[in-house]
């Protein structure tokens, strides 16, 4: 069942600067991996060293997002999320001096990618905390932020290209990291409530870090998503994001993959629109229907179709995945007690992370021995098997709404 319901005033002045920090803090973000691919080719490291780059960033950002949702629980979000600014804009504003000056060792550039990524560790729970404080709809809050997200992944990338054409690759970097300070300014600016700006001392930093496990173990719907999106990510997310590009480019060339993208992020952002104003009773069980759109995005590479029937099969998937999205995100933040909010979000962030890059891993290999086609035929029935072992546990599908 569908319920409409008067929306009530998002754009206060709260979250007017809570999104133009996380709109910036995403341009930067998006912007990065353009900028570290044109440094590392532009100082002569080759495709190994953006490789190296590359990795030496999201790293980090893996491994430590379960610590950063413990800081952000223990000393206030939005205090952390302005660390993870400084951080940020301390270290990359370094790298840019240091390609500005010559060209750094390998190691150097490594090391300040790492510290840049450690540093966005401490911000991503923050952002599920601070939404449900400043947000009365928090699904619409969410819906709002997934469109800006959309929009950047689209633009952010563009906006680089176009300023690597005319600026060398350390003025980008520093063109870059301004957008963290940007971010920075706004979250000093913000005002929450008071009572949740830090949670109360008296406990260690293990026992918040176990407290946080227990009270992600303690609920089905949320582990139950996460074990299975283990599965999504290993045989479908990641076989279409490795095979699929590489169809599309072997197939069509890289602008056909460029225009596909694009669609993607427009659908990105009918379905964040969407979810503005679809409220569901059971936001996983619909959420579980709409991921069913991702399936045309592998079948429509495996069948060969052409880039403008390709476009619209991403615009669709896009919109399904995104109503997910935003189902998820909502769910978490009003089931959540919000002095857990960071941890257990940071939880599901490292649980929905960590079979990425091995189901990207295991895609070529496993394409040489069964073949593309197969593979990505594979990949588009496993989101309906996903789907379907969403829909099969009863605490997922049988969560009810609940507004905060």
């Amino acid at each position: 069942m569908l319920e409409a319901r008067g929306a009530q005033r998002l754009w206060n002045r709260d979250f007017s600067l809570f999104f133009a920090a996380r709109s910036t803090s995403l341009l930067g973000d998006y912007m990065l991996p353009v900028v570290i691919s044109a440094a590392m080719i532009h100082a002569g490291y080759g495709l190994s060293g953006v490789g190296y780059a590359l990795a030496a960033h999201l790293g980090p950002f893996a491994v430590l997002i379960v610590l950063g949702g413990v800081l952000s629980d223990r000393f206030g979000a939005r205090r952390m999320m302005i660390i993870s600014d400084v951080v940020r804009l301390v270290f990359q504003s370094l790298l840019a001096l240091l390609l500005a000056v010559g060209t750094p060792e390998l190691w150097q550039v490594l090391v300040l990618l790492a510290l840049v990524g450690a540093g966005g560790a401490t911000f991503q729970p923050g952002v599920a905390s601070i939404t449900p404080r400043i947000a009365g709809d928090v699904q619409r809050a969410n819906a709002t932020l997934r469109v800006s997200e959309s929009f950047m992944s689209v633009v952010a990338p563009s906006l680089a290209g176009v300023l690597l054409v005319v600026a060398e690759p350390w003025a980008v970097f520093a063109i870059d990291a301004a957008t963290f300070a940007a971010s920075g300014v706004c979250l000093y600016l913000l005002r929450l409530p008071a009572g949740g700006e830090a949670r109360a001392e008296g406990s260690t930093f293990r026992t918040d870090l176990l407290v946080g496990w227990r009270e992600f173990r303690s609920r089905t719907w949320l582990w139950g998503v996460i074990v299975i999106w283990f599965v999504w990510q290993a045989t479908s997310s990641g076989p279409t994001l490795t095979l699929g590009h590489s169809t599309i480019v072997t197939l069509y060339g890289a602008s056909a993959l460029g225009l596909i993208m694009s669609a993607m992020g427009v659908g990105n952002l009918l379905g964040g629109l969407a979810a503005m104003r679809i409220r569901p009773a059971y936001p996983l069980r619909a959420g579980a229907v709409a991921l069913t759109c991702c399936a045309l995005m592998p079948l429509g590479v495996a069948l060969a179709w052409p880039p403008a029937a390709l476009a619209v099969c991403y615009a669709i998937g896009g919109m399904g995945g995104t109503f997910w999205v935003v189902m998820f995100h909502t769910s978490v933040q009003t089931h959540v007690p919000q002095e857990m909010l960071g941890r257990v979000h940071a939880y599901d962030a490292a649980g929905s992370l960590v079979m990425k890059p091995v189901g990207q891993a295991l895609a070529g290999p496993l394409a040489l021995v069964l073949g593309t086609v197969p593979m990505l035929f594979t990949a588009s029935a496993m989101v309906l098997v996903v789907t379907a072992l969403l829909l099969s546990v009863p605490a997922i599908r049988g969560l009810a709404r609940a507004d905060r």
